[in-house]
Formats: C-alpha cells, structure tokens, sequence
C-alpha cells in the first residue's frame, strides 16, 4: 500500500474495513496496552514488522496484529516470559503464535520425558578351580588334637610300683689267714655300702619328684 493509501486510511477512522493498515494508537486500544509497550514487543521479537512511513510512524497489517494478540496472549494468560516468547516463535513459528491471536488456545509443547535404558555388562566370572587329586580338602574349623586334648602328662612311677630293690646282705667273710685277701674283702664291703647309699638316694629322689608333680 502506498502512502496516499496509509494517510487515507488514516482519515478513515471507525470506518476501516477488517483489512485495514491500523495506527499504533488503534492496535494499543485494541491489545489494551500502551504504545511503549508496542515498540518494546518490536524490540525483542523480530517476527513483529509493521510499515513505517517517513516520520517513524508504524502502520500493523492484520497479521501484525494477530502476531501482537498472541504475543499479549502468552504474555499475561500464559504466564510466559519474554524469553520464554522468543523460544514458542522459535520452535513453533509465527503462524502458530498469530492463531492463538485469532483466538486458538495455545499449545505449549509439554516436556517430553525420554526414558534411557542403560544396559549394565555382568562381568565374566572367573572359572573354578577344580582341587588337585592329591590335596585333601581341610574342614572350615579343624579340631586339633594339641588345643582340644591336655598334654600328657608323664606318669612317674610311685612308691607302690617302684622296682622293689633288694638290700645287697653283706655276706661275712670268714677270715683268712692271708693279709690280701682280708683287704679284698674289706673293699668289697665298702663298695657294697657306696651301692646301697647311691639306691637310697636315687629312692629319695623319686619320692620328691612324685610328691611334687602331684602338688
């Protein structure tokens, strides 16, 4: 359209038809909004391209306006912010956003929600060893002889089993004439005692070693 036909249209006023250029004033009393806002909305989405004519003055076609009504739509009934805005015209186009301006309901695409499968590998289990045919297997808790049993404990012979040692009976010697042989006998004497005081002796000792491993 020319601009005879904008500053015609202009003069027009109420009497515009469906298909009309509109001023800026005209779209902020159609969206409720003020015109500041208008200019700041076509600041931040690029998708909103009125005509201007010499002078910066803005003339919105009907798609224009549709775009704004759907804008002011997700805006303040949506709850979105403006980049929230950007991101819809993003991902689902101007058409889209002029539709919910024409009175469609918008349709926010929901969070898709994508299950991942995560395939854990069972690691191999190493073989068993088999036991060697010479080896015995040994039980979880072996009994040993030398915890569970005393140690034996060394049976000394007492008085009542102790070898009965006969006195050695000095026999009397019958005296001889020859001075040897009543030397030699007087030495078989003595050495008969010296064997009878050694037994006595080892006697004694036996009966204290017994009294003592029977305390």
């Amino acid at each position: 359209m020319s601009s005879a036909a904008l500053a015609f249209a202009d003069k027009i006023g109420p009497a515009k038809s469906a298909e009309a250029f509109r001023t800026i004033s005209e779209v902020a009393d159609e969206l409720d909004v003020p015109q500041h806002v208008l200019r700041f909305w076509e600041s931040r989405f690029a998708q909103i391209k009125p005509v201007k004519r010499a002078g910066g003055r803005r003339y919105y076609r009907p798609d224009d306006i549709d775009l704004l009504k759907g804008i002011r739509a997700l805006l303040y009934s949506d709850g979105l912010t403006i980049k929230g805005v950007q991101k819809v015209l993003k991902e689902r186009g101007l058409r889209h956003v002029a539709q919910i301006g024409r009175g469609g309901e918008a349709q926010i695409p929901a969070p898709q929600v994508i299950e991942k499968i995560v395939y854990v590998e069972k690691p191999a289990q190493a073989p068993v060893k088999k036991p060697r045919a010479h080896l015995r297997a040994v039980p979880m808790s072996p009994s040993l002889p030398f915890f569970d049993e005393p140690a034996p404990v060394r049976d000394f012979p007492t008085l009542d089993t102790a070898p009965v040692v006969e006195p050695v009976v000095a026999r009397a010697v019958e005296p001889q004439t020859a001075p040897i042989e009543q030397a030699a006998a007087a030495t078989t004497v003595d050495d008969d005692r010296l064997r009878l005081e050694e037994i006595l002796d080892a006697l004694l000792g036996m009966k204290e070693r017994l009294q003592a491993a029977r305390s």
